[in-house]
């Protein structure tokens, strides 16, 4: 069932409604290799504080489609909102147009919540985005902006120099990352985005703007192999692959829009809900999403939407858990050529 969220969305964060429907951050999972996590926990992670009171002053704001049904036609320059209820978990998404909006990433030198990138940087949504260590707070992916690496994880030690992941770090530094190329003629070029290997060459004509690292590639197909998530001859599941969890992930559907999807889950069903990595592929699939990449998850994941965040991951009494974060994709109306 596909919900469309809008002028309501406060009532529906001050209710209580929607698991994880609160401002704050996400926290839990932080994306890394378990392995780079730490032995503190099974994830290595420290409980983080109670999440901050929910801010319901503030309605979608003009630039998000309010309409409250599918039926209602939309306009095709905003960026619409929706949440789809599946038997596990609660899919919230966006989707971009590109025309009007560009889809760009941002990074903090400390971790710090979803909601302080979109307040600092004018987004009016954004979604966590690349790995990073919660111990050290340094990144495990790679980040570019204006083209030019800002987030390396060569220089990452606790990553570079852990043996557990030495047979793996030539596909760890070679995994899936979302670009965006300014392609064309000077003059006339025009923003395109991409899903590639960070060893992958630039596109003739193009030259690469941005870049933000995460995988495993979820469309046309699931490349846990490949980016070094799992391996079959040993049982290693980086990322716990294909049990339920909250989940995030960036799209490109065929005429070039984006997705931006976070799969919640469900505060009556902590430890079953969620989606797997494959369940997460064929959502995306089911919305015509035609190339994808799954995003750092668990209790990372986390969804920015006009002054709300949904949160992703929930504790063993249903409860949100929040955890700042090292990159974002944020969305941000497009300046005029």
């Amino acid at each position: 069932m596909r919900v469309w969220q809008g002028l309501w969305l406060g009532w529906l964060v001050a209710g209580g409604l929607a698991a994880g429907l609160a401002a704050g951050l996400a926290g839990g999972l932080a994306g890394c290799d378990r392995s780079v996590a730490g032995a503190g926990s099974p994830t290595g992670l420290s409980a983080s504080s109670a999440p901050p009171a929910p801010d319901t002053s503030s309605d979608l704001s003009s630039d998000v489609s309010p309409e409250a049904s599918p039926d209602v036609q939309h306009d095709q320059h905003d960026v619409q909102y929706r949440v789809e209820a599946l038997p596990t978990a609660d899919v919230h998404w966006v989707m971009v147009p590109i025309r009007t909006f560009e889809v760009v990433p941002a990074i903090a030198q400390a971790l710090q919540p979803l909601p302080q990138f979109a307040a600092q940087s004018g987004t009016v949504a954004a979604i966590n985005a690349g790995f990073f260590d919660p111990v050290n707070g340094l990144t495990t992916s790679y980040v570019v902006q204006n083209g030019q690496i800002v987030a390396d994880p060569r220089q990452n030690d606790r990553l570079m120099q852990n043996p557990n992941l030495t047979p793996y770090l030539p596909k760890i530094l070679n995994r899936s990352e979302f670009r965006r190329y300014r392609c064309g003629q000077p003059g006339q070029e025009r923003d395109h985005y991409a899903i590639a290997l960070h060893a992958e060459a630039v596109p003739l004509g193009c030259t690469l703007q941005d870049a933000i690292g995460g995988g495993p590639r979820l469309l046309p197909d699931l490349t846990l192999e490949a980016e070094g998530f799992a391996d079959p001859a040993t049982g290693r599941d980086a990322i716990g692959s294909t049990q339920p969890n909250a989940r995030s992930a960036v799209g490109i559907l065929p005429n070039g829009d984006i997705v931006l999807a976070m799969a919640a889950q469900r505060p009556d069903a902590p430890t079953s809900s969620g989606l797997s990595l494959a369940e997460l592929s064929n959502f995306l699939r089911s919305l015509g999403v035609v190339d994808a990449m799954n995003l750092d998850g668990g209790s990372s994941a986390s969804l920015y939407v006009s002054g709300n965040t949904v949160l992703g991951r929930v504790d063993a009494q249903g409860s949100p858990i929040q955890r700042p974060v090292k990159s974002v994709l944020g969305v941000r109306r497009r300046p005029r050529d």
